[in-house]
C-alpha cells in the first residue's frame, strides 16, 4: 500500500471535519446577521428606530439565504458523515473502527484516544496505520 494511498484516505476522512467547520462558520454568520439587525437601528437615545421598510425585506432575504446555505452544509455534513461511518463500519477489526471514529469523526486528540482505549501511543499509531490500510 503506497504512502500516497494512505494520505488520500486520511484526506478523505478529514472531509468530515471540514464540513463541520464550514457549517459552524455559516451558523456564526447567521448569528452575526441577526445581531446586526438588532444593533444597527439603535440611535443615541437607546431606542430602536426603523430607517425604512426596505431594510426589513433586505435583512429577511439575506437571513433566508444564509439559513438555506447553513441547511445545505448541515445536509452535506450528514451525508459525508454517513458515507464515512458506513465505510468504517464495514471494517472487520473493532479497534480499527474505534480509532478511525475517534480520530476523524469525534476529532479526538491522540492522547485522548490512548486514554479511552487504554493503549500506549505507539500501539494506537500501529492500529491507526493498519486501519488506514484496511479502510
Amino acid at each position: 500500500m503506497g504512502k500516497e494511498n494512505i494520505e488520500a484516505k486520511k484526506e478523505y476522512l478529514k472531509k468530515y471535519e471540514e464540513a463541520v467547520r464550514q457549517a459552524e462558520r455559516c451558523r456564526l454568520r447567521i448569528e452575526e446577521i441577526r445581531l446586526r439587525r438588532i444593533i444597527a437601528p439603535v440611535v443615541n437615545d437607546g431606542m430602536p428606530h426603523a430607517k425604512n421598510k426596505s431594510d426589513l425585506s433586505g435583512y429577511a432575504a439575506i437571513l433566508e439565504q444564509e439559513e438555506k446555505r447553513y441547511m445545505k452544509y448541515r445536509h452535506n455534513r450528514a451525508m459525508k458523515c454517513k458515507k464515512i461511518t458506513d465505510r468504517v463500519e464495514r471494517m472487520e477489526d473493532e479497534d480499527e473502527k474505534d480509532i478511525l471514529i475517534y480520530r476523524y469523526i469525534k476529532l479526538m486528540k491522540w492522547y485522548d484516544i490512548c486514554d479511552k482505549m487504554g493503549y500506549s501511543r505507539q500501539q494506537v499509531y500501529r492500529v491507526h496505520e493498519r486501519a488506514l490500510k484496511n479502510f
